[in-house]
C-alpha cells in the first residue's frame, strides 16, 4: 500500500526541514550527553574467573581483550539446546564484520558470547558467513551473572532479573551488550551494560530505515519482518542498472 502523505512545495519542505533540524541537533547533543554519562558510571572489578571455549582453546575474560584495553561483549541468544542463533541477534551481528577493524584500531576488541556448545556456534557462524570472534560460555556462570540467561525456576516463577528489573522473562536467553576495561596490571572492570531496546543503538540498518517514508513498519517488534539473512524468499542483488 502506498503511504498517504501531504504533498507540499519545495519552499514548504525547506521550511519544515529547517525546523526539524533544530530538533535533530538537540537530539544529537542529548545523545552526546548520554554517552558522557555512560563513561562516568562507576566501574565494578570482576573478581570471578570466567573461562570460555574458543578456537584457541580455553580462554579467560581477560584473554578475550586480545592485547587491547577495552572489550565489548555481545550477549548473543544461543542456548545450550538451541539448533541455531536468534534471528534478532543475527541481525545485530550482520553489522559487525565491516566495522571490526575500525574498533580494533581504536583499542576496542569485540566478541559475541553464547551458552551454546562451541561446535554449534562454529557451524552457525560458518552458515551465516561471519568472521567476528564468537565464544562459548557454557562451562561458566558468565551469562547468568550478567543477567542474559535464566534458570527454569526463574522462568516458571516469572522472576528473572533483566534490564535492571525483576520481570517475566519467558525464555532462557535474552540479548544484551556489556563493556569491560582492563588496566595495565591486568585487572578487569565491568563498565556498562545495556539490554532490550538499548541494543538498537548498535543497529545501522534501523538508522537507515528510520529516515525512509515507511520507516520500520513494525507494530510491535522486529519479529514481524526480520529473518536470518539466508532465509529471505527473494535474494536482493542491488539495482538493475548496476547489474545489466
Amino acid at each position: 500500500m502506498e503511504p498517504q502523505h501531504r504533498i507540499g512545495t519545495r519552499e514548504e519542505w525547506l521550511a519544515a526541514s529547517k525546523a526539524l533540524l533544530v530538533e535533530e541537533k538537540a537530539y544529537t547533543r542529548a545523545g552526546d550527553e548520554l554517552a558522557r554519562k555512560r563513561r562516568a558510571l562507576p566501574w565494578v572489578k570482576v573478581e570471578k574467573t570466567y573461562v570460555f571455549e574458543t578456537p584457541q582453546g580455553p580462554r579467560t575474560l581477560a584473554d578475550l581483550f586480545g592485547g587491547r584495553s577495552q572489550l565489548i561483549v555481545y550477549h548473543f541468544m544461543f542456548g545450550p539446546d538451541w539448533e541455531e542463533g536468534c534471528f534478532g541477534c543475527s541481525f545485530v551481528s550482520d553489522h559487525m564484520d565491516g566495522i571490526l577493524t575500525h574498533l580494533e584500531h581504536h583499542d576496542v576488541s569485540y566478541v559475541a558470547v553464547s551458552r551454546g556448545p562451541f561446535a554449534k556456534i562454529e557451524a552457525f557462524k560458518k552458515r551465516m558467513g561471519w568472521k567476528f570472534p564468537w565464544v562459548s560460555s557454557n562451562e561458566s556462570d558468565f551469562n547468568f551473572d550478567y543477567h542474559v540467561s535464566f534458570t527454569s525456576d526463574e522462568i516458571a516463577s516469572k522472576k528473572g532479573f533483566y534490564n535492571f528489573t525483576e520481570q517475566d522473562v519467558g525464555i532462557d536467553e535474552l540479548p544484551g551488550h556489556s563493556v569491560f576495561y582492563k588496566d595495565a596490571a591486568g585487572n578487569v572492570y565491568h563498565t556498562y551494560s545495556t539490554y532490550g531496546r538499548g541494543g538498537e543503538q548498535f543497529l545501522g540498518a534501523y538508522a537507515h530505515l528510520d529516515v525512509t517514508p515507511k520507516g520500520r513498519e513494525e507494530k510491535k517488534n522486529m519479529g514481524e519482518w526480520l529473518k536470518h539473512h539466508d532465509r529471505y524468499e527473494e535474494k536482493v542483488s542491488g539495482c538493475a542498472a548496476c547489474s545489466s
